[in-house]
């Protein structure tokens, strides 16, 4: 018996890929309530939860540290919100949103040794 896809989301095609697709790994996790982020957005986890929100360098929550970026906009405004978030990938650094503090260069490092690689 063969599997059924399922659907996750729309791909709207745009400038955050930097190389071929065939080295993307993507994974399901939870986006923390309160944050309406979009596509590109570099997060970071929870420590305490293990959900993910927008990294801040001056967090100390454990999301101050970029651990992935959010391949699909996530609306978790009224609660909680799984989402698709990239784990490998080559990605358009100007097409980035990053939280407060935050900097290309100060990104750059934390997403390599997750195999994040920013062009």
């Amino acid at each position: 018996m063969f599997a059924q896809n399922k659907t996750e989301g729309v791909f709207t095609p745009d400038n955050l890929m930097a190389g071929s697709e065939d080295n993307v790994f993507v994974v399901k996790r939870t986006i923390a309530s309160g944050q309406n982020l979009k596509r590109g957005a570099v997060i970071g986890k929870i420590t305490a939860s293990g959900k993910f929100i927008l990294s801040a360098s001056a967090a100390d929550d454990g999301s101050q540290v970029p651990d992935a970026v959010l391949m699909q906009d996530v609306d978790a405004t009224g609660g909680d919100k799984e989402g698709l978030i990239y784990l490998r990938a080559d990605l358009n650094a100007s097409a980035l949103t990053l939280g407060a503090g935050h900097t290309v260069t100060s990104i750059f490092d934390d997403l390599r040794a997750k195999s994040i690689f920013i062009l």
